[in-house]
């Protein structure tokens, strides 16, 4: 095989795992309306069935760093599989077997795990394997594969749920809905088995030979050579990630950094308007209901079209330039969606604004950020520094989920002078933090090998 098809079908491979990221949180949306009724769920235990696999998400991100040291990124991403299989099956048993509230959150717990563990796992092992001049582009194939899995699962769950009358959706509609993630989730699971393990991992085991041979499959001889010398030279003062002082003025520095950049993700405000997409453009757009469908066909669409843009220009242009001009328009939408709000002129400007923010997060900080976080960590410190990072952009997410919707009902919000668009200023001032510690904290790594990014914080 030759190099650049086998980069492909590693970066393929473990990408899946972006994409059933996307795929199994994005299924739940489409099949919590007849599960629903099924159950004859109360909104408490509603949002309780819908939020529940968050915590297997944020459990998942913190085992996922231990883990990954001790048995590797790839077999950590093989146990991801596996639990996002057995998540799929166990979310819609069969009617001949007992299925309960509790029995179904069990399941989609266990495909949170799944989640949490692949969210660090995947991109990781993409940015400890490529080469340093594609390495951006590789990684970015990761929050492609989120988008496409979210668009996937929208279209699946639609097509299972036109081809059904109510009463059959409430039966086995949605059971059917969960068990479609079973194809990506089955297929990720065989194919991981013909990727090889990690070369930073393996030096990091002090299994030098196996890994230069890994690097000589992706790389011209003498530059594995080379590349092999980086790594020993990087983990000479100590062959395991134990022996690290994580509480070390600089190494707390560099944890924290990347931390702090990775919630800051979130608190741009994306998941509030993925997750809450419908209500944004019913009540803050006031579009109809029979809108609502093509409206949320059309930020997938964005959102997957400006992915793309990002692949190809992260390894070009760099991290740093994308991030700066992300900001600004993301900034600029939720400006003009929050003027237009404030305004009472809401309208095709305000859809503008939610169309221009998505583009800008989709060319910034929705793949940029899995990218630093894959990179920016030294050798002996990257499994555990991720999993921090990755826990706290879960934790992130749930708190945005669970304020946004208390901070758009509240009084302030719907009086004078916000009119509805408080949460979208709020969004604003994070973004702003985002500019500054772009600024002020991050290395420019385009370019670099892992070995030579970590000389930037020496």
């Amino acid at each position: 095989m030759k190099k650049s098809s086998f980069l492909l079908l590693i970066a393929a491979v473990s990408a899946l795992g972006g994409l059933l990221f996307g795929y199994d949180t994005g299924v739940i949306n489409g099949a919590q309306f007849y599960l629903t009724k099924f159950f004859n769920l109360s909104d408490a235990l509603k949002g309780w069935v819908v939020g529940s696999a968050l915590i297997g998400c944020f459990i998942g991100a913190i085992v996922a760093g231990p883990l990954s040291i001790k048995i590797g990124r790839k077999w950590s991403l093989i146990i991801s599989a596996i639990f996002f299989t057995l998540s799929a099956y166990g979310s819609g048993l069969p009617q001949i077997f007992p299925q309960s509230v509790s029995m179904l959150v069990f399941f989609r717990i266990l495909g949170g795990l799944g989640i949490g563990i692949a969210s660090m796992n995947a991109p990781m092992y993409i940015a400890e394997i490529a080469p340093s001049n594609i390495r951006g582009r590789m990684v970015t194939y990761y929050q492609l594969a989120i988008v496409i899995g979210f668009f996937v699962v929208f279209l699946s769950t639609y097509f299972i749920g036109n081809n059904l009358t109510e009463a059959e959706n409430i039966q086995i509609g949605w059971r059917r809905m969960f068990w479609s993630e079973l194809i990506p989730s089955g297929l990720f699971l065989i194919l991981l088995f013909f990727i090889p393990k990690s070369p930073r991992w393996l030096a990091l085991k002090g299994n030098d030979a196996e890994a230069l041979k890994v690097l000589r499959r992706i790389n011209e001889e003498n530059i594995a050579n080379i590349e092999i010398k980086q790594i020993k030279q990087s983990l000479k003062t100590s062959r395991s990630a134990v022996n690290v002082n994580y509480f070390s003025k600089a190494i707390l520095a560099i944890v924290a950094i990347g931390t702090v950049l990775s919630v800051l993700q979130q608190f741009t405000g994306i998941n509030a308007v993925l997750y809450y997409g419908a209500d944004i453009f019913e009540k803050a757009l006031g579009f109809g209901k029979e809108d609502i469908l093509a409206q949320q066909i059309l930020l997938a669409f964005v959102n997957l079209i400006f992915t793309f843009v990002a692949m190809f220009t992260v390894d070009k242009f760099g991290r740093k330039p994308l991030l700066y001009i992300g900001s600004i328009g993301m900034i600029v939408g939720f400006f003009l969606l929050g003027i237009t709000l404030q305004q009472n002129s809401v309208g095709v400007l305000s859809l503008v604004g939610v169309l221009l923010f998505i583009a800008s997060f989709a060319l910034s900080m929705g793949p940029v950020v899995w990218v630093l976080l894959s990179e920016m960590f030294p050798n002996k410190i990257r499994s555990v520094a991720m999993s921090v990072a990755v826990a706290a952009q879960w934790a992130a997410n749930y708190m945005v989920s669970q304020s946004f919707p208390m901070v758009m009902g509240s009084e302030t919000n719907n009086s004078e002078p916000w009119n509805g668009s408080l949460p979208y200023f709020i969004f604003i001032m994070f973004i702003l933090v985002i500019v500054y510690l772009t600024y002020k904290f991050i290395p420019e790594t385009k370019g670099k090998s892992l070995e030579e990014i970590e000389g930037f914080w020496k």
